[in-house]
C-alpha cells in the first residue's frame, strides 16, 4: 500500500503552505498528500487533526467520511485519533471488531464502514497537539513499512506545521457559531449510534430524533447528547404504536 515518495512531499507541504489561503485549507492539502502516500485507490481516508490552546480544534479531511467520523470522536471526546494527538502516541487498531478500547466510538466506525486505524502524533509546540489520522475498509491494513513511512511523513510534517501554527492565528468564532458546530457533532454521534441499534440508515435515524424531540418537548440535542452519554433510545410514537 505505502508508496516511499516521502523525499518529495517535504517540498510539496512548503509549497502548501506558501499557496493555502489559510490554516484550514493548508490542513486539508496535508490531509490529502499523506492520503496519496498510501495509494491511489481510494481505501484508506486520511485526517489532520489539530487542537490548540485559545481557540477550537481544526479538522482536515481527504474525504467527506473522514470528516463524519473525526465529528463523531469529537462528541465522544475520546477515541484513538484523540488519544494519538494529546497524549502523543502512536495508536494501531489492526481489526475494529477485535478491539475493545473506545467501544462506542468504535462501533460508530464500523458503522461507515471502517474495520482498521491508525493514529500517528504530530508533534508541535507546548500549546498545541497534532495527530495523523488514517482509516482504512480492510482489516490488517497498517503493516510495519506502512507505519514507518507514515512516522516518517509525520515528522516531516511537524516542522511546516509549527510554521503554520505560528503564520495562522487560532481561529476565535462567536460562541454562537461554536455551540453550532458542537451541536451537529452531538447529533451525528447519535445518529450513528441508532443506526448501529436499528440496522436503519442515516434518514431514519434522524426521524428518530426528531419524532423523540417533537413527543418529549425536548431539544434534538439534548436527546442526542442523552443517547451519546449511554441513555437507551427514547420512546416514540409512529402510527399511534410505540416504537
Amino acid at each position: 500500500m505505502a508508496q516511499d515518495s516521502s523525499l518529495t512531499t517535504s517540498d510539496q507541504m512548503q509549497d502548501l503552505l506558501l499557496e493555502s489561503p489559510g490554516f484550514p485549507e493548508f490542513l486539508l492539502g496535508l490531509a490529502t498528500i499523506s492520503a496519496s502516500l498510501l495509494g491511489s485507490d481510494g481505501l484508506v481516508t486520511c485526517t489532520i487533526t489539530v487542537e490548540r490552546d485559545g481557540g477550537p480544534a481544526t479538522v482536515a479531511s481527504s474525504s467527506e467520511e473522514g470528516r463524519r467520523l473525526d465529528e463523531t470522536q469529537y462528541a465522544f471526546d475520546d477515541g484513538p485519533c484523540l488519544t494519538a494527538a494529546r497524549q502523543q502516541r502512536l495508536v494501531l487498531i489492526p481489526d475494529l471488531k477485535s478491539d475493545q478500547r473506545w467501544s462506542d466510538y468504535l462501533d460508530a466506525a464500523l458503522r461507515e464502514g471502517v474495520r482498521s486505524v491508525l493514529a500517528v502524533p504530530i508533534p508541535t509546540d507546548p500549546f498545541s497537539h497534532a495527530g495523523l489520522n488514517c482509516y482504512a475498509s480492510t482489516v490488517g491494513a497498517f503493516n510495519e513499512a506502512t507505519i514507518a513511512l507514515l512516522g516518517q511523513h509525520a515528522a516531516a510534517m511537524s516542522r511546516v506545521l509549527r510554521i503554520a501554527l505560528r503564520l495562522h492565528g487560532a481561529e476565535i468564532h462567536p460562541d454562537h457559531l461554536r455551540a453550532a458546530l458542537k451541536s451537529r457533532a452531538v447529533v451525528d454521534a447519535a445518529v450513528s449510534l441508532i443506526m448501529l441499534q436499528q440496522h436503519g440508515g442515516r434518514e431514519g435515524a434522524l426521524e428518530v430524533l426528531q419524532l423523540a424531540a417533537k413527543s418529549g418537548n425536548r431539544r434534538m440535542q439534548d436527546i442526542a447528547t442523552d443517547i451519546v452519554r449511554g441513555a437507551a433510545l427514547p420512546g416514540t410514537q409512529r402510527d399511534g404504536g410505540q416504537e
